[in-house]
C-alpha cells in the first residue's frame, strides 16, 4: 500500500476578522460579552471614543475613553485604522489592536457602528461582517428607552439613523437575531458562523487595502 504521496494535512485555518455591527441599542456589547465568556481564544478589539463613560462602563474594558483633544492627536498620528463622528462624538478602532492580533494568528472580533463597518469592508474586503437585528421593532425601542440616557430629541436621531442603517444590509455577510432573553442563541449563531468560515476550503485572505495610498 503506497501512502507516501497521501496527506490529510489540509486543515490550516487562517485568522479571521469578525466585524459585529447593528443599530444603536441592538445589544452589541452584550453579544461581545457573551462571546468573551464562551470563547477565550478570540481577541476583542476595544473601541476608542471621545464620549463620557456611562454608568458601570470601565476604561480599557468597555471602551478607551479619550478627550476630544487626545482623540484628535491620535488621529493625526495615524493610530486609528478607522474612525468616525457618531452622535457628536468620535469613535474608532486602534490600528495596533487589529494588526498585532491578526499577525499572531488570532481571530479578531470588534463591534462598530454601521459607518465603521463600511470602512472595514473597504479596508479589509474579506472581513466577516455580521449585522445584528432585534426580534421586533417594539423590543428594540424598549431597549433604547430602558437606557434612560437619551432625551426625546436623541431618541429621534437614533431612530432616523437606524432607518438609514438598515438600508445597508447588503454590505454584510450574515444577519443574526439578538432577541430579548435569547442572548445565548445569538452568541451560538455567531460562533457557528466562525466555525463554518474556518472549515471552508477556500479561506478568506485578509489583505489590508488602503485606497488612500493608491
Amino acid at each position: 500500500m503506497e501512502l507516501d504521496e497521501l496527506s490529510f494535512d489540509l486543515y490550516r485555518p487562517q485568522p479571521l476578522l469578525i466585524v459585529i455591527s447593528g443599530t444603536s441599542g441592538i445589544g452589541k456589547d452584550a453579544v461581545l460579552q457573551g462571546l468573551r465568556d464562551r470563547n477565550k481564544g478570540l481577541h476583542f478589539v476595544v473601541t476608542a471614543t471621545s464620549r463620557l463613560p456611562r454608568p458601570n462602563e470601565v476604561d480599557g474594558r468597555d471602551y478607551f475613553f479619550f478627550t476630544r483633544e487626545d482623540f484628535a492627536r491620535r488621529i493625526k498620528n495615524g493610530e486609528f485604522i478607522e474612525y468616525a463622528m457618531v452622535y457628536d462624538d468620535y469613535k474608532g478602532g486602534m490600528r495596533s489592536q487589529v494588526e498585532d492580533a491578526l499577525k499572531s494568528g488570532k481571530d479578531v472580533v470588534l463591534r462598530v457602528d454601521v459607518q465603521g463597518a463600511e470602512t472595514y469592508r473597504r479596508l479589509y474586503p474579506e472581513a466577516i461582517l455580521i449585522f445584528l437585528i432585534p426580534h421586533t421593532i417594539d423590543e428594540w425601542y424598549g431597549r433604547l428607552k430602558a437606557r434612560n440616557t437619551e432625551s426625546p430629541e436623541n431618541l429621534k436621531v437614533r431612530i432616523d439613523t437606524a432607518k438609514e442603517e438598515v438600508k445597508k444590509i447588503e454590505l454584510f455577510d450574515y444577519v443574526v437575531v439578538n432577541a430579548e432573553n435569547c442572548l445565548d442563541k445569538a452568541v451560538n449563531d455567531i460562533l457557528s458562523i466562525i466555525s463554518v468560515e474556518h472549515h471552508k476550503v477556500h479561506h478568506r485572505k485578509l489583505i489590508y487595502y488602503d485606497r488612500s495610498r493608491i
